[in-house]
């Protein structure tokens, strides 16, 4: 997922995101502990993915504040 697409939506629609990506964070880190993950790469574009909407939610909250 690209900044641009993510700074085009909603607050909680980034939120959700953030959510249902950190759940499959953990489903594959347990797939890739018992060796059954397929694409080691995945792990690697999600945690990217998560970083790029934690850093859009932290934009969000600072233009709340007015900062």
């Amino acid at each position: 997922m690209k900044m641009d697409e993510i700074r085009q939506l909603t607050f909680d629609e980034v939120k959700n995101r953030l959510e249902d990506a950190q759940e499959e964070m953990e489903n594959l880190r347990f797939l890739h502990s018992t060796h059954q993950l397929d694409n080691a790469m995945r792990l690697r574009l999600l945690r990217k993915d998560i970083a790029r909407l934690k850093t859009v939610l932290r934009e969000h909250e600072l233009a709340a504040t007015g900062r």
